[in-house]
């Protein structure tokens, strides 16, 4: 293991010895009083688990996270993964094992986790403000001098409150956030943005070290009128880190970030940033380009699957690793059935589930992709039942979902399946999440 990830595979290691019970919804009752580790060599499969439940593919995981590290390294792209899609410390430490550069997180309370998991580089996707979480992170970076950290700011407020709220002899990286007209975060404009990167150089306790901003903030299609704001987006990004590169303070970093990068438009942000990589300073300050991609881990069936760069350019191809589990529960009217799991168990921003196959004892699994799912309440879903889909009463049907972010946090305890596409699957692993 690199030794830097030793405190992280540790801290996974352990979490094998955690006692199931009915505090995680996805542990049957089987297996009550064993450790995650002695539930797992006792050969445990799919058909020893309750309803509702969502899994993992061990295989779709290994894949996608493989994928896109070849992918990356290919094009000169540093990785950081947006650790908020999974909070699941086992899938951290995989992706750092492939390759990754760091972990990104969202909001203080992640960055906690993080820390708590031994994280060795975390980027935070924000702007820490609060003056007891500026504590916290300079007493963390002093217990540890390797720990490295990055955030976000957007303002000369946000300027002073970090310089404020920092204690003496503390310093943080941190990098401009460029937004948009109409978007979410970001300075509007590359007026403002360098005025800020200029109350950031004259901080005693910050070091600008690059430049930020999200993508997928510009656009949510792939029409050629989005994609064409999301290039100029980036065009902008790359002239605010020419503007501000003399302003860079590289005494801890080493080199400068240009950071950018959701899941949808990956390939736009290789094709017009992965020039600016210059890990070595040859033309310029050192600099990587880091993607903050998150939701190609797990992808999906939903919108990931119809919006992912392999659709219509350069990109690697996922497979959804993210599968629902629920029973059908009533049939009261022809062509109505209602199944055991809803919206606190399945996600439905971006789009219903998709029933996939139906699962019935001592009978091979059939596919049920036509019927659809029309709505959700709290803990039901309803299924239209297709014309030729044989559904009864006590069936387990298979369902596709869409969105990952918001699939996974619904679940503390995930179990992770050797194949789910047989009938039923061995658990493999059991992916502890912390929302």
């Amino acid at each position: 293991m690199i030794p830097e990830l030793a405190p992280l595979g540790a801290a996974v290691a352990a979490l094998g010895d955690e006692v199931l019970d009915w505090r995680f919804k996805a542990a049957p009752a089987v297996a009550d009083g064993y450790t995650v580790s002695e539930f797992l060599v006792s050969g445990a499969r799919l058909s020893d688990f309750g309803t509702p439940l969502l899994t993992l593919d061990s295989r779709c995981v290994a894949g996608n996270i493989a994928a896109m590290a070849s992918w990356c390294a290919e094009r000169g792209l540093a990785l950081a993964p947006h650790g908020k899609t999974t909070m699941a410390p086992a899938l951290y430490l995989a992706q750092l094992e492939a390759g990754a550069w760091g972990i990104t997180l969202a909001n203080e309370p992640q960055v906690r986790v993080g820390r708590a998991f031994g994280l060795p580089r975390i980027h935070l996707a924000n702007a820490l403000l609060r003056p007891g979480a500026l504590r916290w992170l300079a007493a963390e970076q002093a217990a540890d001098p390797s720990f490295r950290f990055s955030s976000w700011v957007d303002s000369v407020r946000a300027v002073e409150l970090m310089t404020d709220g920092l204690p003496p002899g503390a310093s943080v990286d941190v990098c401009v956030e460029l937004g948009v007209l109409g978007g979410r975060t970001g300075v509007r404009g590359l007026a403002a943005a360098t005025a800020v990167a200029q109350a950031v150089a004259r901080s005693p306790r910050l070091r600008l070290v690059g430049v930020s901003g999200y993508e997928g903030a510009v656009a949510h299609g792939t029409d050629a009128g989005q994609l064409s704001a999301v290039d100029a987006y980036l065009d902008d990004l790359a002239a605010l880190h020419a503007a501000v590169s003399p302003l860079y303070d590289l005494t801890t970093a080493g080199r400068a970030m240009v950071t950018v990068g959701g899941s949808a438009y990956f390939d736009q942000v290789a094709a017009r940033l992965a020039g600016l990589a210059d890990p070595e300073g040859t033309t310029g300050p050192a600099t990587e380009v880091v993607l903050r991609s998150g939701a190609y881990v797990i992808h999906d069936d939903g919108y990931y699957r119809s919006v992912t760069p392999s659709t219509r350019s350069d990109g690697p191809a996922f497979e959804s690793a993210m599968h629902a589990f629920a029973r059908v529960v009533s049939q009261p009217e022809p062509g109505l059935a209602l199944l055991d799991a809803g919206r606190r168990d399945l996600p439905f921003d971006q789009g219903y589930p998709e029933p996939q196959l139906r699962l019935r004892p001592d009978a091979p699994s059939i596919s049920v992709r036509g019927s659809s799912i029309t709505g959700l309440n709290d803990q039901h879903a309803f299924m239209r039942v297709g014309t030729g889909d044989d559904v009864q009463v006590g069936d387990i049907i298979r369902l596709g979902l869409s969105h990952p972010c918001t699939a996974i946090d619904k679940w503390t305890l995930i179990p992770m399946l050797a194949d789910t596409d047989a009938d039923d699957p061995h658990v493999v692993g059991m992916i502890r999440t912390y929302f």
